[in-house]
């Protein structure tokens, strides 16, 4: 077994923390937060060669299927061996937010899982149903078509605008393997079908969701935790600046930002279920309209910029694990808008350089946004092998593709 790295917090008295996806940057920057306030944390990865497994946080890496039975048999052999103090159970990717949530009942009498009922997890992760339950409820979502079939995509292509997206539910394996993109752009009923007939099998329902236009740093977002009544212990308020890829990918950079809109609509649509645990919803101001339209909510896990709240003052991640495992919360729970930003390095400079090729980004805009208090999404000088390891592995894909 690890001793706690040196430069870190000594380990507390409180149970330890099992983060579930560890192999990805979410899951990365939870282990860190939460070995840096002292917690033990043990890592569950699918692939401990990743990036994101190689980090010194962990006093173990164990590595398993996030998802199913074998994800519960692993956690039961490793709840054996951490003893009777049940640990907490932080899932950092939706697939595996969704397995713990399905088989809470075979693991609450080994970990401490802050996750509401299942029937609320699953409304809110399935975009279908949710939907559904945002025109029910009146929140301002774009106009969404349920793809089961051709003819269901024939007769979307009759109604929907342009452009639009084409997207899974939810990201699944088969979907991740041919694009880590959240969706396609279809600029035409033609293009749709186009799109539509090479992707189908990628995942078996699809959906198509009008466009959203804007920028960017038009996409605004809400971090927060609810505990077992539905009180909201903290929020965090934020904005892209970049992603990758670009228009369609997840965030290369972002800052904190203040908006009150983005802040009551989160409370209003985690409201309008039952809802325990983390949450995030992602808006994006419509340059036509003004409005603010609801894009997705994440539940149930960190995201890859929430650690953007930490760096912000913002206890986020470590509430959840306090209230999960009846500590007392931290006192550090109300945003104080510091401009701190969250970058991954790379990502941001692939982004940039994609941006200024195309005009729409210059290099002095590009470095003025990257000013004030910082808090990296894979660099640490403290652990410094996942960054080295991520790098080796572009260099590498580079090399072969070169080739």
């Amino acid at each position: 077994m690890k001793k706690p790295d040196s430069r870190r917090r000594p380990w507390g008295d409180g149970p330890a923390a099992v983060v579930v996806g560890l192999d990805n940057i979410t899951g990365l920057q939870t282990a860190r937060i939460l070995a840096d306030r002292g917690v033990r944390v043990y890592g569950v990865a699918s692939d401990r060669r990743h990036f994101g497994a190689r980090t010194n946080a962990c006093v173990e890496v164990v590595e398993s299927r996030l998802s199913g039975p074998a994800l519960v048999d692993t956690l039961r052999r490793l709840a054996r061996r951490l003893g009777p103090d049940r640990a907490v159970l932080v899932p950092c990717t939706d697939g595996a937010v969704w397995a713990l949530s399905l088989h809470r009942d075979e693991l609450l009498d080994l970990f401490r899982l802050p996750l509401g009922d299942h029937d609320g997890i699953d409304l809110l992760m399935d975009k279908v149903r949710f939907a559904d339950h945002a025109h029910l409820h009146g929140l301002a979502a774009p106009r969404t078509e349920v793809l089961r079939s051709r003819a269901d995509a024939e007769k979307a292509a009759e109604v929907l605008t342009w452009p639009s997206l084409l997207k899974p539910p939810v990201k699944a394996e088969e979907w991740l393997a041919h694009t880590s993109a959240k969706g396609i752009p279809v600029r035409s009923p033609e293009e749709l079908l186009d799109v539509y007939d090479r992707v189908a099998g990628w995942a078996p329902v699809l959906l198509a969701q009008e466009w959203v236009e804007g920028p960017e740093d038009a996409l605004f977002s809400c971090n927060a935790y609810f505990d077992a009544t539905g009180a909201p212990l903290v929020t965090f308020v934020a904005r892209k600046l970049r992603q990758w890829p670009p228009h369609v990918g997840t965030s290369a950079s972002g800052e904190e930002c203040r908006n009150d809109e983005v802040l009551k609509e989160t409370l209003r649509v985690f409201g309008s279920v039952p809802y325990q645990g983390l949450a995030y919803l992602e808006m994006k101001r419509d340059s036509r309209t003004g409005t603010m339209m609801i894009i997705e909510p994440n539940v149930g896990r960190p995201t890859g910029r929430s650690a953007i709240a930490e760096g912000g003052g913002v206890e986020l991640v470590y509430t959840a694990y306090c209230d999960a495992a009846g500590l007392p919360l931290p006192t550090r729970r109300t945003q104080q808008y510091l401009d701190t930003t969250w970058l991954d390095v790379r990502r941001d400079v692939q982004a940039a350089v994609v941006g200024i090729r195309r005009g729409e980004l210059t290099a002095r805009d590009w470095l003025s946004s990257l000013r004030g208090p910082r808090t990296h999404a894979i660099w640490s000088a403290r652990d410094p092998q996942p960054f080295a390891t991520d790098l080796a592995n572009v260099a590498g894909t580079a090399l072969r593709r070169r080739r």
